[in-house]
């Protein structure tokens, strides 16, 4: 015993120093029951734990040591005390399950009901109603999850309480009241809360709901996601419209229009057209289901009107929205309210499309003078629209007036300005020809050549020609159309290629009319009879003398024709080399001949030589002159791209744009960069070469419809990617479409009037414009 007292002596002086220390206390307090004096030990738990009421340790010894000691009183007397203190969830567990182990459960249930009070999270509300129910107390356990939700509210439900509860009452076959918790959830949580609500419930009606009961769940999991879609960006109307068909495949009427209410009132705020677009089929789809499904004619004339009111008719208009509401009022056999809305919708917001709408209407009610005031209206608002023209000059043909649409065409082709002027002066022509006016047709093409040369109106005057030639007579007046033609264009400098399209056609014309002295004045060596007669070698199997034959014509009179015969007779006896040796003389006599090079490069590549064949392809571009090079690169880059050589495919672009800044290059480029793009890597090069393709066109002073094109094809790329930023800084770069008039000048520098034309203004253009007024009044 004298150890003894002299251990108590050094913890008591250790305690003395440090208090705090939690090992002392329990090497303390295990020394005096290893000595079974528990009385000594007790006091010493009670003076340790009075000082360090927090150390949790020292409380778990303390009650084992009381329960080891069979002394149920004693220990539930330190778990009270210890509870005092609000310790962490552990501690009260360890106190509910002290009083289990005893088969205590009235206690073990107000320990619980103090517990979830003193830490009111929901696991521990759950683990209350899952404890209630292992004991096999199921009201209890029901009513605690009840309580829960109670306690906390609307604001501060949770999701995992419901799914909790649900599935208790599954585990119960309580189907119904399961059923009843997941709706209620739908019904309060928030939309974000609701994902694993939606997983369980579609479950459980998968297991024990009707199919009605699964369809409703899927329905509601697709109106939380449109809900929630629509709640992130109101403006999304492709979510609109995937939501209206769900609910409309739903058939309640006052949710279907509340839907469509609700859809239409997001309207956009943007000022562009563009955005409107998709917007506008809303109302439209509203109108439709009002008038076809639910037969509310009022309501769906209210539909079409409330359309009209938003629209910002001074800035623009959508004419479907006009035509929508008056063929609605023709259904509805309102012939005077139909004509009313096309009227006001021509003199808000004029356009092409509502011209002619009203007059097919007017045209079907065989209001033939109604359609004149139209035409003529229609032609005072756009004079250089040459279908406009042309369509008046039919009626009045159809009318029986062929006078009158004289005058309009005669009117028409005096226009200063025409979309399409070749159409009408055809259309005009072809008139006069179907009323057998020959001689008023004929002027009317010598009227046509005094303002244009073009080789097309020489071919079309000429086959006219042909076509009236007297039967009785051997004169053939297309013969001097040909001549003068061949003339004209040799002495005013036209383009080669023009000059042999003519030929050509004359010389089809002289072969037809078996005239030698003119064909001869056409041509004057035939490749025809060459290749005859080597055919006639080789259908005799004299292949020698078939090759003689083509090799003396082609040293007498080289011409493109015998080369091609003479390479295919060689190809067709897989005599290769020979091949290679004639495309090198054909390339000697015309080495500008595209064809040519790139049918010897494909010769190689078929036989198993891309280098030679890329090779070939080289010498090609190297050329100073060629007839169609564009199609001799594209060729080359085809090339690359078959044998899967992008990045050659790549640099033979770059090549191509420093000889040439041409749109089409640029946006073959971007295409080819598109189809390259990496499905796994947001970088887009692509939009590297959009926006190099409109800064290298802007800085060269490229033309505007050059560079317009460029950016509309880059603002689809951007609408197809949907890149926010990009698209928005591709719209900033969009130049304005504004009408402005010059003044023409006749040869002689006379006065000839003004004239409208549509121009484009780009960003930099107004920018511009200040320093441009700065400088004037400098001067």
């Amino acid at each position: 015993m004298k150890e003894l007292e002299r251990a108590r002596s050094i913890y008591e002086r250790a305690i003395d120093v440090d208090h705090r220390c939690i090992q002392i206390w329990l090497r303390y307090a295990e020394m005096e029951m290893r000595n079974k004096q528990v009385n000594h030990a007790r006091n010493v738990w009670d003076r340790a734990v009075t000082l360090l009421p927090r150390a949790q340790q020292l409380w778990y010894k303390y009650a084992y040591m009381e329960e080891v000691l069979q002394n149920v009183t004693a220990c539930r007397a330190v778990f009270e005390r210890w509870m005092e203190w609000e310790p962490d969830p552990q501690a009260w567990h360890s106190y509910i399950n002290f009083e289990y182990r005893y088969k205590e459960y009235d206690q073990a249930r107000c320990v619980y009901e103090r517990f979830i009070l003193c830490h009111p999270d929901v696991k521990n509300w759950m683990k209350y109603a899952k404890w209630e129910e292992r004991l096999g107390a199921v009201e209890q356990a029901r009513g605690v999850y009840e309580r829960a939700i109670e306690f906390y509210g609307d604001e501060f439900l949770s999701e995992d309480l419901f799914i909790a509860f649900a599935r208790f009452e599954e585990r119960q076959r309580e189907y119904e009241r399961c059923r009843t918790i997941f709706k209620y959830a739908l019904d309060n949580l928030a939309k974000d809360s609701q994902a694993e609500i939606f997983k369980y419930f579609s479950a459980f009606e998968k297991r024990f709901g009707s199919r009605q009961g699964i369809e409703d769940v899927v329905w509601n999991k697709r109106r939380k996601k449109y809900e929630d879609a629509l709640t992130k960006d109101p403006e999304d109307y492709d979510s609109w419209f995937d939501y209206l068909r769900m609910v409309e495949s739903e058939g309640d009427s006052d949710v279907i229009r509340d839907t469509y209410e609700r859809a239409v009132a997001n309207i956009p705020e943007s000022p562009n057209k563009n955005d409107w677009r998709r917007y506008i089929y809303l109302w439209i789809m509203y109108a439709l289901f009002e008038e076809t499904e639910m037969g509310d004619i009022e309501r769906t004339r209210e539909v079409w009107k409330a359309c009209l009111e938003i629209l910002p008719h001074k800035k623009f208009t959508f004419s479907k929205i006009w035509l929508h509401l008056a063929h609605f009022e023709v259904r509805q056999k309102n012939l005077t309210d139909a004509r009313r809305v096309l009227g006001v919708a021509i003199g808000k917001a004029p356009k092409d499309k509502l011209f002619r709408e009203y007059i097919e209407l007017e045209l079907q009610l065989r209001e033939f003078d109604r359609c004149r005031k139209l035409y003529q209206k229609f032609l005072e608002y756009a004079p250089a629209n040459c279908t406009t023209w042309i369509k008046f000059a039919e009626l009045e043909t159809i009318l029986g007036d062929p006078e009158r649409a004289r005058g309009i065409f005669e009117l028409a082709i005096t226009q200063l300005s025409l979309d399409m002027p070749e159409v009408l002066w055809k259309t005009y022509i072809d008139f006069e020809i179907d009323l057998e006016e020959i001689e008023n047709a004929r002027i009317l093409y010598r009227r046509l050549l005094e303002r244009t040369s073009h080789p097309k109106v020489w071919l079309a005057f000429a086959k006219f020609e042909q076509d009236q030639k007297d039967p009785e007579s051997d004169y053939h007046p297309a013969r001097d159309v040909y001549r003068e033609a061949s003339d004209t264009l040799r002495q005013a400098g036209a383009e080669k290629l023009e000059r042999l399209l003519v030929l050509e056609q004359w010389l089809a014309f002289e072969n037809a009319e078996n005239d030698e002295a003119n064909l001869n004045y056409v041509k004057f060596t035939f490749s025809k009879i060459w290749l005859h007669l080597a055919h006639f070698e080789v259908r005799q199997k004299n292949l020698t003398d078939a090759r003689r034959v083509l090799g003396v014509a082609i040293g007498k009179a080289p011409k493109d024709k015998l080369f091609r015969e003479y390479i295919e007779l060689e190809l067709q006896l897989r005599e290769f080399d020979r091949c290679r040796k004639l495309y090198q003389k054909f390339l000697e006599y015309a080495p500008a001949n595209c064809t040519t090079w790139i049918k010897f490069a494909e010769l190689e590549t078929i036989l198993g030589d891309p280098e030679r064949a890329r090779g070939i392809f080289e010498l090609a571009i190297t050329q100073p002159s060629l007839d169609m090079p564009e199609v001799l690169w594209k060729t080359y880059i085809d090339f690359e791209i078959d044998l899967e050589e992008i990045e050659n495919a790549r640099i033979l672009y770059r090549r191509l744009l420093e000889r040439t800044s041409h749109p089409k290059v640029w946006l073959a480029f971007a295409k080819f960069e598109q189809d390259q793009k990496d499905p796994e890597s947001d970088y887009h090069p692509a939009r590297d070469v959009y926006r190099e393709a409109s800064d290298s066109l802007r800085q060269a002073g490229a033309e505007k419809l050059e560079r317009l094109l460029v950016l509309e094809q880059w603002l689809a790329f951007e609408n197809a990617e949907k890149d926010e930023a990009n698209l928005n800084y591709v719209k900033s770069q969009m130049p304005r479409r504004v009408k402005k008039r010059r003044q023409l000048t006749t040869d002689t520098g006379a006065d000839a009037g003004w004239e409208e034309y549509w121009d484009y203004i780009f960003p930099e253009d107004e920018v511009a414009k200040p320093n441009m007024n700065l400088l004037k009044m400098a001067k």
